[in-house]
């Protein structure tokens, strides 16, 4: 007899339906903003089949609420941490910096209160007088680095179809803003669904602020809040380590229930070890993926095969071995670092304001039960190693990578730094476990055809 099994979430999909339905999850959980082009024209389609279903399962699963108007779909996700590894990037792949974050939430000021349509001289003038009145930021479009920067910020906005092109061009003006012009129709629907704060920022004195710190009512309630959280950090991190998280959410990772529910909600794998848990990428559910493609992605796992061998090797010499700072530590790192640019001169205190959550001081944080000392690899060797990649490879890599092996290292770093196979700290980097997996694996490199000749 057929044994009936009970899911809690896809309730109402049918097995023939049941991919479609976890491919919208995916391309939801992957763009919380979906227009009619962004980030293709089959998306918003694809999301409105399941509306009714997708509503609820994001918000029991994960406490996201899912929110459709006009053309778009708008994933609002409740945020546990600070997480600087999904940066905003321009079309040509440029990260996005303090300068160009501060222009794209400019020109959303400005093209809430504008009309239906706006040249792009008129944006960059609007975007500079409120640039002026923030001290340290400033727009003079004759100079290079504004204008690049101002210039992402309103590509990003082009192509999540907030800006639409309507006449000119925008790369004359970015060429020369006296010669050129552009003419944009403003999606108003899109920019309604940017810009969508949990609280009046003027009420905001530092970034901790604008994470979820919602109190649970009962046992019931708690634990439910503690499943949400886990599930969201599985689906928003490469790699979780069960030290890095509370012991009531490490308690879910551990357990078979939630694996359970993130194969029935994404159709991927989640992967289980003494250390922590991943869930395996088969489909782009990130945006970046590891390994990938690209010189900087080789480099990176060659450099892992590198790490995992000096961590690792009995033969070698040995490794030193520091105890990683916690994440509470590099947490409240992260959040000083965002409060330094705030505009402190437009806050506005409320009388009757709850005092935002303080993480304690790292002397008075108790050390994490089972917390493991991890191997420091040295700066010095890590120039070393990409210097060999570079001899051992040099096919693979380009002229300006052999002419700059510090900047491809550096680079490499920050790519395993994001995936969390490494942490930075002064002298060198932690190696973490998940940087085993790539012991004794063998690179082989495609031998490029040699050019035809005529003779």
């Amino acid at each position: 007899m057929t044994e009936l099994v009970r899911y809690r979430f896809a309730t109402d999909i049918t097995d023939l339906e049941l991919a479609d339905y976890q491919r919208a999850v995916r391309l939801v959980l992957r763009h919380p903003l979906i227009t009619a082009s962004w980030p293709d024209e089959r998306a918003l389609p694809r999301v409105r089949r399941f509306a009714t279903t997708l509503r609820r399962d994001l918000s029991e699963a994960f406490g996201y609420r899912l929110e459709l108007h006009g053309g778009t779909a708008r994933l609002v996700r409740a945020k546990d941490r600070l997480d600087p590894t999904h940066p905003a990037r321009s079309r040509t792949g440029r990260l996005f910096d303090r300068r160009r974050y501060a222009y794209l939430a400019l020109c959303l000021a400005v093209l809430g209160r504008s009309g239906v349509q706006i040249t792009l001289s008129e944006l960059a003038d609007s975007v500079a007088a409120d640039a002026g009145r923030i001290g340290g930021l400033g727009l003079d479009p004759d100079r290079g680095a504004d204008r690049r920067a101002f210039v992402d910020a309103v590509g990003w906005l082009e192509e999540r179809g907030a800006l639409r092109l309507a006449d000119g061009s925008t790369s004359a003006w970015a060429t020369d803003p006296g010669a050129g012009e552009a003419l944009y129709d403003v999606a108003r629907d899109v920019v309604v669904a940017l810009f969508r704060p949990v609280r009046v920022l003027q009420h905001v004195d530092s970034a901790e602020a604008l994470l979820d710190r919602s109190l649970a009512s009962s046992g019931n309630a708690e634990r439910r809040r503690s499943a949400q959280i886990a599930r969201r950090t599985v689906v928003e991190s490469p790699v979780v380590y069960l030290s890095d998280v509370d012991p009531a959410v490490a308690n879910h990772l551990r357990g078979t229930a939630l694996a359970a529910d993130l194969t029935r909600l994404t159709g991927l794998r989640l992967e289980r070890r003494a250390e922590g848990v991943l869930l395996v990428d088969t489909v782009g559910l990130s945006v970046e993926r590891f390994p990938g493609t690209g010189s900087v992605a080789q480099a990176a796992v060659l450099l892992a095969v590198e790490l995992a061998e000096r961590a690792l090797d009995p033969d070698g010499r040995r490794v030193r071995r520091l105890t990683a700072p916690d994440e509470a530590t590099r947490q409240r790192a992260l959040v000083d670092q965002v409060d330094a640019g705030l505009p402190t001169a437009t806050f506005v205190q409320l009388d009757d304001e709850m005092p935002t959550p303080t993480v304690a001081e790292p002397d008075e944080l108790e050390q994490v039960p089972g917390e493991t000392r991890l191997p420091l690899v040295t700066d010095s060797f890590l120039r070393d190693a990409v210097g060999e990649i570079l001899r051992r490879y040099g096919s693979a890599f380009g002229a300006q990578w052999h002419a700059d092996p510090q900047r491809l290292g550096s680079e490499a770093v920050a790519l395993l730094e994001r995936f969390g196979a490494v942490l930075r700290v002064p002298g060198g980097v932690l190696v973490r476990p998940l940087v085993g997996r790539y012991r004794d694996t063998v690179a082989v490199v495609r031998q490029r055809p040699a050019a035809q000749t005529l003779f």
